[in-house]
């Protein structure tokens, strides 16, 4: 079957395939006739090359590499490195034993995301290929399984830029990788089953609110009998309110049956907003009389967003966006990071530095990611794969489909707000792009549409325009709904080691954009260019296959530019002190001039100690001279203006004439500290589960020292792999590498020695992972 009769018979499974995390590896529902969704994630063979004869359920494969998924075709540097390296073809393979219960249902193979094209077997028949890197995909297995022995999946990973698929066609800013980087599941369901969910809340503000529930009920077989749809509405584990909806007698149908399940007022319902963002389950059961013959959940929230002529609206109060764009790629293994990590960024973007929004440039990522941004607040702009290049047709039918996979995955998430519909700062394409939007309004008419652009004059055929303005002053809004997507990034490249006077341009020309968008309701907000520095390709970027666009290093650390969207929160979220520098005498062109700190206080007191004791150096209300429209401005401090002597400084913040906040640098110049820092404790020994250990070198007062570039060697013990160098070189005083449990239970310890200050060791628990049945 080639891609397109594919399309044509299972498009509609296609979407199921990646959902709420409690929906993938849950096993048989005790009682129900169906539904088995069984984790594939270990057990694979690897092989980096071609090999004659590996799709055939015989091959021996004991000589290929064992790998748990998500797995990046080849390890590499985090820069420096030529992303040729990646653009092969691979071959995995997993043998695999369906349960019992299997045997009279229908089987699928559920792939979260593969990069980029996917050649799929089984028991050495080709099933098909898909083509996509982004999108969730599925193929069914009950014609070819063996159902009373081994079966043998295997797939060939195509990761070269194919022109044929999105993004590819020409060039593009970002590198993508390879392997088979997201989860692998196996699904068993009954010939009719529940193929989706579309919980669609209404009249979330009116204190008594409805819900419709839309199923979408495939009938791979005729269906002879009257069925019953029933769906819970939960509030974790206590029920809210039950309905129900008969399924009618059907014939077979390629596509799945619509069925809408009413809920009328509803009492007691809180909404999801950024600071509560209240989570509920829909549970939507198939019965058969008493019999549960499918089951599946999602989970939602009440909430109310739109776009309007006077801003963004959530909850019927105007929300000033304020975020960044996100690459989800990571160093040394490229986009294979578990679930974990995914949610990390999540956090470091809402929880760390207040970010309320976040676009998933260029592309849909991680379910994981779109998870932690609902459990935290974090709002989403998601968006289709590309980069300025349109193909021909058949290309353009792809990224039509990746509208629909896009939507239909992830249509559930309260925290996505807006669906980017057009491919990232391309020309105008009126016939394309009528489609992407017309697809977008069929399938969720909940939503209003996007499309990334860079020049004012575009024909507008979405809800918001949304626009990529690098220039300064930015242009003003010609449209009523303007959200800006893009800014200060490749303009202004800063690494962690550059030099006082970049990192405060740089802290200043994010500051004075959102300033300026501050200052007009008619635009919405601003995303910027970007959260983390991300790999590229050799005509981008720095020249080592990095650009430094972002207001943190690839290894999530932060460079002092971050410290301005950390302090744009209320002081009642916290309170936030970050000076824009780092204190150092002579790291301008001359001596230091001025000093810029972000800060939610409304006054600061600025010291200098000298001889043992702390003199006043200056005292300081926000510079609302430059930035007049934000709520928070930053402080300039001009320390021409005074005389005074080389030490440390104290900065202390106020609020009300109270003293809130202190902060101590030193001006010793040494580094005197060296700390690792894990971001998590305890690890599932699945294989896959992985954590973030950042190592520093401070002065005394915990202040990252920038110029600190020591080689760390790394010791580890335990059941887990290290994801990094080992020496690590710090970069700018700090780096990061990872540690990626094994599939047993223990402890790990790692060593981290520094040639000057010590070692420090970090221990972190692995917990037994339960096993995969399949």
């Amino acid at each position: 079957m080639d891609r397109r009769d594919f399309m044509k018979t299972s498009s509609a499974l296609l979407a199921g395939a990646a959902v709420g995390g409690k929906v993938f590896a849950q096993e048989q529902h005790e009682g129900s006739e169906g539904r088995m969704v069984l984790a594939m994630n270990r057990g694979w063979r690897y092989s980096p090359k071609f090999v004659e004869g590996g799709h055939e359920a015989t091959f021996d494969d004991s000589g290929f590499d064992r790998v748990v998924v998500p797995h990046t075709n080849i390890k590499l540097p985090w820069h420096g490195f030529d992303d040729k390296e990646y653009e092969f073809v691979s071959l995995y393979r997993r043998k695999f034993r369906v349960p019992a219960e299997a045997r009279g249902k229908r089987v699928f193979v559920d792939f979260e995301g593969v990069m980029t094209a996917s050649t799929v077997w089984l028991n050495g028949q080709r099933l098909g290929e898909y083509k996509g890197g982004y999108t969730p995909f599925s193929f069914e297995l009950t014609p070819h399984l063996n159902f009373d022995g081994d079966n043998v999946l295997a797939v060939d990973v195509d990761s070269t830029e194919r022109p044929d698929i999105p993004p590819f066609g020409y060039q593009i800013d970002y590198l993508t990788f390879g392997g088979i980087y997201r989860e692998v599941s196996l699904r068993v369901v009954p010939a009719t089953f529940i193929e989706n969910i579309f919980a669609q809340p209404k009249d979330s503000l009116s204190g008594s609110p409805s819900l419709d529930v839309e199923c979408f009920v495939q009938h791979l077989e005729a269906l002879r009998e009257t069925l019953t749809l029933e769906a819970t509405l939960l509030d974790g584990e206590k029920t809210v309110a039950k309905a129900t909806q008969k399924v009618a007698p059907s014939g077979a149908a390629a596509e799945p049956a619509s069925h809408v399940i009413a809920f009328g007022k509803l009492t007691g319902i809180q909404l999801w907003d950024l600071k509560s963002p209240k989570l509920y389950t829909v549970k939507v059961q198939l019965l058969r009389g008493s019999n549960v013959v499918d089951e599946d959940t999602r989970r939602i929230g009440f909430r109310e967003a739109q776009f309007t002529d006077h801003g963004f609206e959530l909850n019927g109060k105007i929300i000033k966006l304020r975020g960044l764009d996100r690459h989800q790629t990571f160093p040394f293994v490229g986009q294979a990071m578990p679930g974990r990590a995914q949610k990390r960024d999540a956090y470091i973007l809402r929880k760390q530095f207040h970010c309320n929004i976040v676009r998933t440039s260029h592309y849909p990522q991680s379910r994981h990611f779109l998870d932690a941004c609902d459990e935290y607040g974090l709002l989403v702009l998601e968006e289709i794969p590309g980069w300025q290049h349109i193909g021909d047709k058949p290309w353009q039918d792809i990224s039509v489909d990746n509208v629909s996979r896009m939507i239909r995955r992830d249509w559930n998430h309260p925290s996505i707000v807006l669906w980017g519909v057009r491919i990232n700062e391309s020309r105008d394409n009126h016939d394309f792009y009528t489609r992407t939007n017309a697809m977008a309004h069929k399938l969720d008419p909940t939503r209003q549409t996007g499309g990334i652009r860079y020049f004012q004059e575009s024909e507008f055929l979405e809800d918001v325009f949304t626009m990529n303005d690098f220039g300064w002053p930015l242009k003003e809004p010609n449209h009523p709904r303007y959200l800006n997507t893009e800014f200060v990034g490749h303009t202004f490249p800063t690494k962690t080691i550059d030099d006082d006077a970049h990192q405060r341009e740089h802290t200043i020309r994010h500051a004075r954009v959102h300033n300026q968008l501050a200052s007009n309701p008619q635009y919405a907000g601003g995303i910027a260019w970007c959260a983390f520095d991300y790999n590229t390709h050799s005509d981008f970027g720095a020249g080592d296959r990095i650009c430094y666009h972002g207001v943190f290093d690839i290894f999530r650390e932060p460079k002092p530019a971050a410290g301005f969207y950390k302090s744009q929160c209320d002081p009642d979220e916290e309170i936030v002190l970050e000076p824009a520098f780092h204190w150092a005498s002579s790291d301008e062109a001359t001596h230091f001039t001025v000093a810029m700190i972000c800060s939610n206080c409304d006054h600061l007191k600025l010291f200098v100690k000298n001889n043992g004791d702390w003199k006043p150096l200056a005292e300081v209300d926000p510079d609302k001279e430059q930035f007049g429209h934000l709520k928070y401005a930053p402080f300039s401090v001009d320390l021409t203006k005074s005389e005074w002597k080389w030490g440390d400084l104290r900065i202390d913040g106020y609020l009300n004439g109270k003293q809130v906040i202190s902060k101590t640098l030193s001006g010793l110049g040494a580094d005197q500290k060296f700390a690792i820092l894990a971001d998590d404790h305890e690890l599932m020994g699945d294989g896959a589960d992985t954590t973030r250990v950042v190592l520093r070198v401070t002065d005394e007062f915990d202040a990252i020292r920038p110029f600190a570039n020591d080689p760390i060697v790394l010791t580890l013990e335990g059941p887990a792999e290290l994801i990094g160098d080992n020496p690590f070189g710090l970069i700018g005083g700090t780096g990061a590498v990872w540690v990626r449990a094994k599939e047993e239970a223990g402890t790990v310890r790692l060593t981290a020695k520094h040639p000057r200050l010590g070692s420090q060791t970090v221990e972190i628990a692995i917990r037994q992972a339960k096993a995969e049945t399949v």
